[in-house]
């Protein structure tokens, strides 16, 4: 549409975007939308938010937030997780406007890939992204139910068949857990240089910038604070950085995202990583939440076998990429 005016996302625009959302969805978001939008005035760069304009009223908009090591990842890519136009609107093109302003405003600050996350049974939205010229993502959703760990657990420093002791979920034996060998506490913004000091023993790149912004996440926007680190002797030996998730995706289960977990390798299959999922798993059911899911690449196929054999699965959600040519 030619009249299509495409403008950035301003704070005023909350109200007609939080009304538009809930005759999409069916039900109101206004609580995500509202952290979102604070979330974007405090740290702009974080985000491309995008709107457009049609015969001076809201007709669609579109936000995408900028990820740098997510997942695994080295590069900063946009990660499109809202966006809506107006039903009464809908099939005029205004979508492919507002992703093409996008594309626009990502070249102009060099970041190359645009990704987004689809439900298998929205085909509407499949087809959407297909033509727009998204394709499946070198990526893998992986999801699990909050339910408790089951876990099969082998004492540090012992060794052989008889070490190995079963852990029934809802059994007896709950004092065998990883969470209650090894001490879990909720994440604090003093952990932030332990947390660096991991990544870069398992990376062995400095990901500190990283770190310090999703820390702020995790602090200020999220709506419960989930995320974890598990010590040892009082100092942190491994981390675990989720989200409470009330809407990204338009998903309407209440769901959070694990975006990141590490273990210090001096402390590998002592333990530390499942005692930080089985706590988490714990809070995030006294809290209702029903569903965790995380993401993860191909290559990575320790974390993928150590996910698997925490009970995680394929999800029914797929993630689509889109290169954009400088």
């Amino acid at each position: 549409m030619t009249d299509v005016q495409l403008r950035s996302l301003h704070r005023d625009d909350l109200d007609r975007v939080s009304g538009f959302e809930t005759r999409i969805a069916g039900h109101s978001r206004k609580g995500f939308l509202e952290k979102r939008f604070v979330a974007m005035a405090g740290s702009p760069d974080g985000f491309i938010a995008c709107a457009a304009v049609l015969d001076g009223k809201l007709a669609g908009y579109a936000i995408a937030r900028i990820q740098e090591g997510e997942f695994g990842a080295t590069d900063a890519v946009a990660v499109l997780d809202v966006i809506g136009i107006d039903p009464d609107l809908q099939r005029k093109g205004i979508g492919k406007a507002l992703l093409g302003e996008m594309e626009r405003r990502m070249k102009a600050r060099g970041i190359g890939t645009l990704r987004t996350q689809v439900d298998w049974g929205t085909p509407a939205m499949i087809r959407f992204f297909s033509s727009s010229g998204f394709l499946l993502a070198p990526a893998q959703v992986l999801e699990r139910d909050t339910s408790p760990l089951r876990e099969e657990i082998r004492e540090v420093g012992s060794a052989g068949a008889d070490a190995r002791s079963p852990v029934r979920a809802g059994g007896d034996y709950y004092e065998a857990l990883s969470r209650d060998r090894v001490p879990v506490r909720s994440l604090k913004e003093g952990d932030l240089a332990a947390v660096v000091r991991i990544d870069r023993k398992l990376t062995a790149c400095d990901r500190s910038a990283y770190y310090a912004a999703k820390l702020r996440e995790m602090l200020t926007e999220s709506g419960v604070r989930v995320s974890l680190v598990a010590e040892e002797d009082g100092f942190v030996v491994g981390f675990i950085m989720a989200r409470v998730d009330f809407g990204e995706f338009g998903k309407v289960d209440k769901a959070a995202v694990l975006d990141t977990i590490g273990v210090h390798p001096g402390f590998a299959g002592s333990g530390v990583g499942h005692a930080l999922l089985s706590q988490l798993f714990l809070n995030l059911a006294t809290l209702k939440v029903e569903t965790v899911l995380t993401q993860v690449s191909p290559e990575n196929i320790n974390l993928q076998r150590f996910l698997y054999s925490c009970g995680f699965h394929p999800s029914q959600r797929l993630v689509l990429g889109k290169t954009i040519s400088a």
